[in-house]
């Protein structure tokens, strides 16, 4: 599968949504790293378990991504936001 991101792209990302709701299969979230809680990650949820309150994330390049496949499920109060549109670089905007 081809990322649907590439280095260099911008995103928005929705901070308020989860506050609302869980998140979806499929989308595209901003979280905590749960190895480096000082940097960012860009994931897919892979699964939610609403009972436990976690979520499981996949990098889209399987084969290089980190994801929970090294460190587990993430807990939902971990997501910083759901990402909805690329506005950067101009040549590549879209909904995600």
């Amino acid at each position: 599968m081809r990322p649907a991101l590439e280095p260099g792209d911008r995103l928005l990302v929705d901070t308020r949504v989860l506050r609302a709701r869980l998140p979806r299969i499929g989308e595209i979230v901003v979280l905590r790293d749960p190895i480096a809680p000082t940097r960012w990650l860009i994931k897919r949820v892979g699964a939610v378990d609403a009972a436990r309150a976690t979520v499981e994330v996949r990098g889209d390049a399987a084969d290089r991504a980190r994801d929970s496949r090294q460190f587990g499920p993430v807990p939902i109060a971990a997501i910083v936001g759901v990402a909805y549109r690329r506005y950067a670089p101009s040549t590549r905007r879209a909904e995600l």
